[in-house]
């Protein structure tokens, strides 16, 4: 037997006196099984009439190990050797409590004396509680503030260094991004609804439901009027939509110039594409300039660079009926016809003449109501004004012509 206490400052009498019990004892060898029917106190501070409460085994001086040396030597078995350890040896050391794999000299794991009661706490159903004796689900986390789980990687494995946070509190569930001056790129307030955000199993992504049929999908049940979609930037911003096979791409923009327009247009002609001004002028073609391409002003004025053409095919016509020239040529003489302005171009004082629409539908009947003249019957009108014309100068050369021939 030999003397354990290494760590103690003893008095040069109690030396002398732990030799000599050394070299008066032998170890004691127990060829059978031991039995204790009492508690069992190892340690040099054991003492006679130790008071061991409940305690039935206790491990008693100033450095408690229990060792697991395993002498396995046959090949193919384990035999990696493991100590409990209860507190650091060295002066300034931690309180604690470890379990070391000592063949490979590690700490798996290892518990702080102040850790606070259920730091860690595995119930009967194999529920895991930090901070809780009572977990509900398979890991349950508790604190008064911010419970957090921290994803670490630390360079370790040659990669990057960084540090990931997971963490819920009363004013919202987020992700927070620790190496990089603790962004949050990731929130849900409390009470956001089911399906907020749902992953479909085919990759398309809800917004508000669960099975949306589209790549993205925006759904909301308020039966009110609710902004679905709001794109914010500090310049302008755009939707790009791009054919891969293809290469070609279109831009919904809301433009960054002063002109703030929003313009739809393709990547490789944006003189073909669409603008709209906040004026509600709302112009085709052209690379948006007046006169160019299509142009329709917020006052109703419309303006082409080409030629203007509707749909007369008479397969898409029915009720056909033929007209009476000669009526629609004696309701024209009497159409009252006057020049005037509108009043949305008072201001640039631009004039026209035309008849009125309500005198237009009293005499005709035409378009859909009377304050709107449609430019298809104006000029049905007009034709059928000028073939009755026709008509009559037919029969008046046919009256000169025969008042030539008995001249």
């Amino acid at each position: 037997m030999t003397c354990k206490r290494t760590f103690k400052t003893l008095a040069a009498s109690t030396s002398v006196l732990c030799l000599a019990a050394t070299l008066a004892q032998a170890d004691q060898v127990f060829n059978d099984d031991v039995i204790i029917t009492q508690s069992l106190c190892v340690g040099f501070d054991c003492v006679n009439g130790e008071n061991f409460g409940f305690d039935t085994i206790r491990l008693k001086e100033n450095n408690t190990r229990i060792k697991f040396d395993d002498t396995s030597t046959s090949a193919g078995f384990p035999n990696n050797d493991w100590q409990l350890t209860a507190n650091d040896s060295a002066s300034g050391g931690q309180n604690k409590f470890s379990i070391e794999n000592t063949t490979v000299g590690r700490v798996p794991f290892t518990i702080e004396g102040p850790a606070p009661t259920n730091s860690l706490y595995v119930d009967d159903g194999g529920r895991v509680g930090l901070g809780t004796s009572t977990p509900v689900v398979e890991l349950h986390v508790v604190n008064g503030d911010s419970p957090t789980l921290r994803l670490e990687q630390n360079g370790s494995s040659g990669f990057n260094a960084q540090t990931w946070d997971v963490a819920g509190n009363e004013t919202n569930f987020f992700v927070r991004d620790a190496t990089n001056g603790s962004l949050l790129p990731f929130k849900i307030r409390p009470s956001a609804p089911t399906n907020s955000l749902y992953v479909n199993t085919d990759g398309n992504i809800g917004l508000g439901t669960a099975s949306p049929d589209a790549a993205m999908e925006i759904a909301r049940t308020t039966g009110n009027a609710a902004g679905l979609l709001e794109l914010s930037n500090n310049g302008g911003s755009f939707i790009t939509m791009e054919n891969t096979t293809s290469g070609n791409s279109w831009f919904f923009t809301h433009e960054n110039a002063a002109a703030g327009r929003f313009i739809i247009a393709r990547q490789d002609g944006a003189a073909d594409g669409m603008f709209l001004s906040a004026d509600g002028t709302f112009q085709v073609g052209g690379n948006g300039s007046a006169g160019n391409g299509m142009a329709l002003a917020s006052n109703g004025n419309l303006t082409i660079g080409g030629s203007l053409t509707q749909n007369s095919d008479k397969n898409s016509k029915m009720a056909i009926t033929a007209v009476d020239q000669r009526d629609i040529l004696g309701k024209v003489m009497t159409l009252p016809i006057t020049s005037w302005t509108y009043k949305t171009e008072a201001e640039t004082g631009v004039r026209h003449i035309g008849p009125m629409a309500q005198d237009f539908y009293a005499a005709f009947g035409t378009g859909a109501d009377e304050t709107g003249i449609s430019t298809i019957d104006t000029s049905g009108v007009a034709l059928a004004a000028i073939q009755a014309l026709a008509e009559q100068n037919a029969a008046l050369q046919e009256r000169i012509d025969a008042l030539e021939g008995k001249l």
